[in-house]
């Protein structure tokens, strides 16, 4: 059977972020992710991950940042998308009895993700849905000298066609950060993991995606 989907919040008091997770029976670990910037948690490909990774014995929560919430199309500063992600990350450790806590997202989410762990937030690895690693047309404002503070184990998986993200340019990051990071490419996959020609659902293609987050998961968790 399934395991069902709770709705709900994570964090405490006006901080708190509206939330949804999935709890597999003998979970192994949990991922907590957030969502780019231009679509909401309920998403069909983030959907379509958390229900996936369920699969794999990794329970995952997922959360709405404020704006995405109140039906703001411009994301918060970056001061409040990161004490969002702390607040849920938090909230989803206050659950997860003990077992390994990891943090991830599309894009946006990660990114901010990767930037709480950088400064402290104890996540036991990271998992990006499509690092953004520059805007689109403008590598060289890269957005990844905080990487490197980063002491947790990373997967990256990325589009090769991803125009945030020349495969050039993010392959010397990696090779920077050394046995930290695994980098899982899909071959003509743009930002969205869509691959020019091929009609696919979203739900699918975050599906595919956890046969990689998975398995790094469970590594992770030493199940």
């Amino acid at each position: 059977m399934d395991a069902p989907e709770v709705r709900g919040s994570l964090g405490e008091g006006r901080g708190a972020v509206p939330a949804a997770w999935i709890v597999p029976r003998d979970a192994v670990a949990w991922l907590v992710v957030a969502h780019g910037a231009g679509a909401g948690m309920d998403h069909p490909f983030l959907v379509g991950f958390c229900r996936a990774m369920a699969g794999h014995g990794v329970a995952t929560a997922r959360f709405d940042f404020h704006y995405m919430s109140a039906g703001r199309r411009s994301p918060d500063p970056e001061p409040v998308l990161r004490a969002a992600w702390e607040e849920a990350f938090a909230g989803a450790t206050a659950m997860a009895d003990g077992v390994a806590v990891l943090a991830g997202g599309k894009s946006l989410g990660g990114r901010i993700a990767s930037m709480c762990a950088a400064d402290g937030m104890p996540a036991a690895a990271l998992v990006f849905l499509g690092y953004p690693l520059h805007p689109p047309g403008k590598p060289e404002r890269l957005r990844a000298e905080h990487l490197e503070r980063i002491e947790v184990p990373m997967l990256f998986l990325q589009g090769t066609r991803d125009a945030f993200a020349k495969p050039e340019l993010l392959a010397g990051v990696l090779e920077r950060l050394g046995d930290r990071a695994t980098l899982v490419p899909v071959e003509g996959g743009d930002h969205s993991f869509h691959i020019a020609g091929r009609r696919t659902d979203p739900r699918e293609v975050g599906a595919g995606l956890a046969e990689h987050a998975g398995p790094f998961v469970r590594r992770v968790a030493g199940a």
